[in-house]
This record gives C-alpha cells, sequence and structure tokens, in this order.
C-alpha cells in the first residue's frame, strides 16, 4: 500500500503524519483548507462539510491529484472543546467525519484510520474515571460537544463496518498532542497536580501519534477498533500513586500501576496494532541540556 489521502494534515497532529508517512514511502495527499506549513506533499484545498468536494478528492477527481487511493486517514476537524461555539464545533465535525466516511466507501476503500479523541473518556474528569488507568472498556462519557461528535464519528464507524464486512475502521483516541518545543513547560506541572489531572497527566508526542496512524492503516484485522494513544509516560515527575490518592482518592486501581507510567492505558494499542511510544519528555528534555 503506498497512495494515502490524509485530510487535516495541515493541523499539529496532521502534519507529524504527513512527515511520518512520506519517510516510510507513502504517496500522499493532504486535504485541508489551510495551507500546508512546509511542502510535505501535495495539498489541496476542500471544504470537508461539502460532501461534493469531498467526493471529488476521495474518488480521484481533482486535476493532477488523482487516485485510487488505497487508504484514508481523517484528521480535520475543530480540534477541541471551547474553540468556537458548541454547534459549530458539532456541525463542522461530525459531518465531515460523515463525508469522509461516505465518499470512502463510494470509492471502494476499506482502510480508514480518523482522528477520535481521550476526551470520549470521561474528559475533563470532574466526574472521576471508574478506575485507573483508564481503558477502552467501559463505555464513553463524552462531556462536551466536541467529544459528543467524536462519540458519533466511532458509532458510525461501527455501522460502516456492519455494512460492508471487509471494512477496517480504526479510532485513535488521540491524548494531548505534543511537540519537543512543549516538553520545557513539563517540569512545572509538578507543582499543581490538579492542573493536569483532567486527562489523568497524559500526552501524546506528535511523532509517536503519527507512528499510531502508521502501524493502524497497516494493521490486518476487520471491523471497527477504538484505540486509546498516549505516550508511555505521564506528564509529571511525581508517582501516579501519589497523585491518585492526592487528586482522586476514591478511585480504584486496576492491572499494574507503575510510577510514571501512563494512566491512559495503551496496551490494546500495543497488543493489536504493535503501538511502541519511541520518544518521552524525559529524555528530551535531558537530550537538550
Amino acid at each position: 500500500m503506498r497512495k494515502v489521502l490524509v485530510t487535516g494534515g495541515s493541523g499539529k497532529l496532521g502534519m507529524a503524519v504527513l512527515r511520518d508517512l512520506v519517510a516510510h514511502g507513502y504517496k500522499v495527499l493532504n486535504l485541508d483548507q489551510q495551507p500546508l506549513p512546509e511542502p510535505v506533499c501535495p495539498s489541496v484545498r476542500v471544504d470537508l462539510t461539502n460532501f461534493g468536494e469531498v467526493a471529488a478528492a476521495i474518488l480521484g477527481g481533482v486535476d493532477e491529484r488523482p487516485g485510487p487511493f488505497e487508504a484514508v486517514v481523517h484528521l480535520a476537524a475543530i480540534p477541541a472543546p471551547g474553540l468556537a461555539a458548541n454547534s459549530k464545533t458539532f456541525a463542522n465535525n461530525v459531518p465531515s467525519s460523515y463525508n469522509v466516511f461516505e465518499a470512502s466507501r463510494l470509492a471502494g476503500i476499506k482502510n480508514v484510520v480518523f482522528a477520535s479523541s481521550e476526551t470520549v473518556l470521561g474528559l475533563p474528569f470532574d466526574t472521576p474515571p471508574p478506575y485507573a488507568p483508564v481503558d477502552e472498556e467501559y463505555y464513553p462519557r463524552p462531556e462536551s460537544a466536541y467529544s459528543l461528535g467524536k462519540l458519533l464519528d466511532e458509532t458510525m464507524a461501527v455501522q460502516f463496518c456492519r455494512w460492508d464486512p471487509e471494512l477496517r475502521m480504526v479510532g485513535l483516541r488521540f491524548s494531548n498532542v505534543m511537540y519537543p518545543e512543549d516538553y520545557a513547560a513539563f517540569p512545572r506541572f509538578d507543582a499543581d497536580p490538579q492542573g493536569r489531572k483532567w486527562n489523568l497527566w497524559g500526552y501524546i508526542d506528535a511523532r509517536d501519534g503519527a507512528q499510531a496512524v502508521r502501524r493502524a492503516i497497516q494493521a490486518e484485522f476487520k471491523g471497527f477498533e477504538a484505540f486509546i494513544i498516549a505516550n508511555a509516560d505521564t506528564v509529571m515527575s511525581r508517582s501516579n500513586m501519589s497523585l491518585l490518592a492526592e487528586v482522586f482518592p476514591a478511585v480504584p486501581t486496576k492491572g499494574n500501576v507503575t510510577t510514571n507510567g501512563t494512566l491512559l492505558s495503551i496496551e490494546k494499542a500495543k497488543r493489536m496494532l504493535g503501538y511502541a511510544p519511541q520518544y518521552s519528555w524525559r529524555t528530551e528534555s535531558v537530550a537538550k541540556r
């Protein structure tokens, strides 16, 4: 497989995904309303809420940007709660996902990877999680219009796969995306454990997020699966047990809680995708000293 269509490649995670796919020999076309910050691959400006534009691009009907595409990676969205009015976030994100999924179906594409979100786990955890580390086993608990939209994306994917048993759709529940330049702020997080409790002190290095996308493209199972995608550690130097005792004293632990290991379980992604985080703010920060 060598020809992949990506939506939202101009974004923070998207640029890392484009760089990773190109570096691994894929031919990539990006769809986005924003221009690419650097010319990693060809890019077409498309309004993803317009089904005609989306279908034309995915079916290979854009001049000089023909298909067929073997896989679609859908990352484009208003990327977080609170950036736009709730109705606008919902009206942009959910129809865009439907348009991408349906156009991929019409094009006969059997491999679709899309950005879901850690927020479906119940973030910002004002209501404590049912246990820690959290995993994919409990039913999603959206707490915002953004998160509700991500749950609907996953629900649509389940039904698209029911319609077509040969289809694979992967929803990657990405944690808070970081680049190495963001790591300078991490040591300050220890002073206030409440400041990052909203996602159990998790993060995802954009390069490891890109690795997860590539491994999802290369997966061999059929049907829909959702995966939490986080780094192997937390953003804190303090131990997990001290953090949980102070911030979530009534939350039971499930399985092995290590000193600084992620509390957003990535065991399913390791097992089914072969996902193996390569980066950590701890080693990146040391390397810069």
